[in-house]
């Protein structure tokens, strides 16, 4: 994927590095069966992590619901990993598999899932962050805000366990899908299986904005002011709903950056400074 700015090509990260050695990977992990099909995570951390349990970091790929793939994150599991996180990605049902709820439920019961095995990954429960971007941002900020609702109970092994997190990491994530933006959009029709005109409540259902009260994570967002994926009005509206409900929240709005800014090697990097404030501060 390239990354234009202005006239000059942007220095982009490398989207596929190599793994180190110091870190250990659990790779393909299911987590998760519908039917015949296995859903499967993969986990990262330090070799010698020692014995104290570590804050983790769940990451959920974008891809407008429909395309996309878990080990999009490599570079930031990496690097989070060698930092002393636990960082797991997820895969989940897209949209030409399943329609919502489907990957709401999907990513909610990983979530349980690596609380139900955080011995084994050295995982400390009380300290997880979901992370995502785009279609990933909203898909944790629905785990995030509206976990525990009916309708996005999962079927899973966790059982009884709560999907609650201590924090989210939304980049770009859409929070409103009734606005006549989003609603006039491809993605979201395919993503629910039907347009705004003939399921309304879908479109509420699936939208961050009408869980949000207080209690809530602290919520961190990157946006780009010329997104033509995913308007920075749905940030700017986000900020502002966060704040109303009394929500710690933090907003980076970025002049001049697309959508997937964070593909810049200079984006990205800012991106973490101010990820690995947040997290010091909330976890």
């Amino acid at each position: 994927m390239k990354l234009a700015y202005g006239v000059g090509a942007l220095k982009l990260i490398d989207r596929n590095p190599e793994i180190p050695e110091e870190l250990e990977v659990f790779s393909n992990r299911v987590y998760k069966t519908v039917d015949t099909l296995q859903l499967e995570l993969d986990v990262y951390r330090l070799r010698d992590a020692g014995n104290e349990p570590k804050p983790t970091m769940v990451f959920i790929h974008g891809g407008a619901w429909k395309t996309g793939k878990r080990s999009d994150y490599l570079p930031y599991l990496i690097d989070y990993a060698q930092k002393g996180y636990v960082t797991a990605t997820v895969s989940y049902r897209l949209s030409r598999v399943a329609k919502f709820p489907a990957a709401v439920q999907d990513v909610n019961c990983a979530v349980r899932w690596l609380k139900v095995h955080a011995e084994e990954f050295g995982i400390d429960p009380e300290r997880m962050v979901l992370i995502g971007g785009s279609a990933g941002g909203h898909l944790s900020m629905m785990v995030g805000y509206a976990g525990e609702e009916p309708l996005f109970e999962p079927q899973c092994e966790a059982g009884a366990l709560s999907s609650e997190v201590k924090a989210i990491v939304n980049l770009y994530g859409p929070t409103d899908l009734t606005t006549d933006e989003a609603r006039g959009r491809g993605e979201p029709i395919s993503f629910l299986g039907a347009t705004y005109d003939e399921r309304p409540d879908l479109y509420r259902q699936v939208s961050p904005r009408f869980y949000i009260r207080p209690g809530l994570p602290p919520t961190l967002i990157f946006h780009g002011t010329i997104d033509s994926v995913v308007p920075v009005s749905q940030a700017d509206s986000l900020a502002v709903w966060l704040g109303n409900a009394g929500v710690p929240y933090d907003y980076h709005r970025l002049h001049g950056w697309p959508h997937t800014m964070d593909l810049s090697k200079k984006v990205n990097a800012y991106c973490q400074f101010y990820i690995d404030r947040f997290l010091g501060e909330y976890l």
